[in-house]
């Protein structure tokens, strides 16, 4: 009953949000309930540890609420600067078939977003920037979410591996960097055919043949740019360790992406753009506007993402300058969320949004619209936020109760370990993912889970780094489901409501990463 009871929070939202096809705010209230519900009757979690994490929800609603707002305003700003209709038609001079440029804007511009930022931001900014590129919604935000999935072990300058295997005993930079090679090895059976994924994703479900047959011409293009930044990722793992492999790896493949593309090298001559919105029509005049400029915010961004991560004196400065977090929330210790404000990927996307303005030479009054029209578009959005992320830190920190259990996550992670040892290999990369699931953080995925999965690793006498870079690949795919960052990627495309839809969609190529993950990593290892 109690494994019932732990997977409670996997069980209901895809119950709600996947068969009954429910809106986020309607199926995730409902999971909360349910879940809370459980956690008290059930698990012996007290009223007050619940209210306490209902608050630490709230709170980081508005963390990733802001972080959707610099997206949005960034996005709006550049669409009344004429920015976006300049970005539009460079891509027209690459290639202008929707093929290309989901690879060239979800996987590879989306992968450098993560490498520098992470935390759920690569398909907030991708997905409207398809939008204005002309895509539909749904494929904008599915695309977008499924993309965001290889780079995501080393996002946010190495974040999921430093950090997150942090508590464990050998945790130093040579460790770190073992496990970004052993990652970056295994995820070549995987990664590699992300671009082709894609690609499949947007001729089954929106093109007009609904199949492969538009999908299968493009499988020497992308596994070339699949094969070229998973390549990449290794060797740039052997001779620099975690922190860059997602930037420099996206970064390598966009300029074979770029050259090849607008070359047309193994590209069919037929152009696809089946999944194109039916009212839209981009601008035919030539823009005046140079295309670094009309870039240009976006590389303040990445650039800015970067300084605040790696430069040490600004890093402690924007963390500490202006500080909302809330630590040990109704006076319980480790209740905690953490709002670095000037830190945060969505001040600097705000602030490369006002920088574009003057950039462009337009009034401020066109950043004062841009804001209007992002705070309507986020209306509904906090109410699915609340709901899920108040029913993922019930479950997360359950651990505290009066019955003395294990935490909901840690019972289900034991559980699995206790009846599937001998085949840990492939159980580890869906354990990451459950985690992500849930979380909606591949760091806190394997913060919860690296010292489980290592303890199971030693016990039947597994390789042990070989199942932790499993379970962090494994939590990077889980991004591709994870709810929260579901009903913020469908929230910028303006489909909120429709979260049921995106996962029916994503749910597919999420547990195939997971299953080659595990058999990569049992074969090699």
């Amino acid at each position: 009953m109690y494994l019932i009871v732990a997977l409670s929070a996997i069980i209901a939202p895809f119950i709600f949000l996947v068969a009954f096809r429910f809106p986020a705010t309607k199926g995730m209230t409902w999971s909360a309930f349910i879940v809370i519900g459980l956690a008290m009757a059930i698990w012996g979690v007290e009223g007050k540890l619940i209210a306490s994490s209902v608050l630490q929800g709230i709170h980081k609603t508005l963390t990733i609420l802001w972080i959707l707002f610099g997206a949005l305003v960034l996005l709006n700003t550049l669409r009344k600067t004429g920015a976006v209709d300049r970005i539009n038609q460079g891509f027209q001079n690459i290639s202008t078939d929707m093929r290309v440029q989901v690879i060239i804007v979800a996987f590879l511009f989306g992968s450098l977003i993560e490498g520098a930022a992470g935390f759920g931001t690569p398909a907030m900014v991708t997905g409207p920037l398809m939008i204005a590129l002309g895509f539909r919604p749904l494929a904008a935000a599915t695309t977008a979410l499924i993309a965001d999935s290889t780079a995501v072990a080393f996002g946010a300058v190495g974040t999921p591996v430093a950090v997150g295997l942090s508590t464990l005993p050998e945790a130093g930079p040579a460790f770190f960097q073992e496990i970004g090679k052993t990652i970056t090895t295994i995820d070549i059976f995987a990664g590699t055919f992300i671009p082709f994924t894609l690609v499949v994703i947007m001729t089954v479900f929106f093109g007009k043949a609904k199949g492969l047959k538009d999908a299968w011409p493009m499988l020497p293009w992308t596994l070339l740019i699949g094969i070229v930044y998973t390549s990449s990722a290794l060797l740039y793992a052997v001779v620099f360790g975690q922190e860059f492999i997602a930037i420099l790896a996206s970064l390598t493949a966009l300029i074979v992406a770029t050259i090849t593309a607008k070359k047309g090298w193994l590209l069919p001559k037929k152009t696809w753009q089946d999944a194109l919105q039916e009212d839209f029509h981009p601008e035919k005049k030539k823009s005046d506007m140079g295309l670094f400029a009309a870039w240009s915010p976006y590389v303040i961004v990445v650039v800015l993402l970067l300084m605040t991560r790696i430069i040490p004196w600004l890093a402690q400065f924007t963390k500490t300058a202006i500080d909302f977090s809330w630590t040990n929330i109704l006076g319980i210790e480790g209740i905690t969320s953490n709002w670095e404000f000037l830190y945060s990927p969505g001040t600097i996307l705000a602030v490369a949004a006002i920088v574009s303005v003057f950039l462009h030479r337009k009034g401020f009054s066109v950043f004062i619209s841009a804001a209007n029209q992002s705070f309507l578009t986020m209306k509904t959005t906090a109410i699915s936020l609340i709901a899920t992320l108040a029913m993922v830190h019930v479950f997360t920190n359950s651990g505290i109760n009066v019955h003395d259990l294990a935490s909901m996550p840690q019972y289900i992670a034991e559980s699995f370990a206790n009846s599937l040892g001998a085949v840990w290999f492939l159980v580890a990369p869906f354990v990451g993912e459950l985690g992500s699931f849930i979380t909606g953080s591949a760091t806190v995925s394997t913060l919860t889970f690296a010292p489980i999965q290592h303890s199971v690793a030693n016990q039947v006498g597994m390789d042990a780094n070989a199942v932790l870079a499993a379970q962090i690949v494994g939590a990077g795919a889980g991004n591709m489901i994870c709810v929260h960052n579901v009903v913020a990627a469908s929230a910028v495309v303006g489909l909120s409501g429709k979260e049921g839809d995106i996962i029916r969609k994503t749910l597919l190529p999420a547990i195939l990463y997971g299953l080659v993950i595990g058999l990569a990593t049992y074969f090699i290892f």
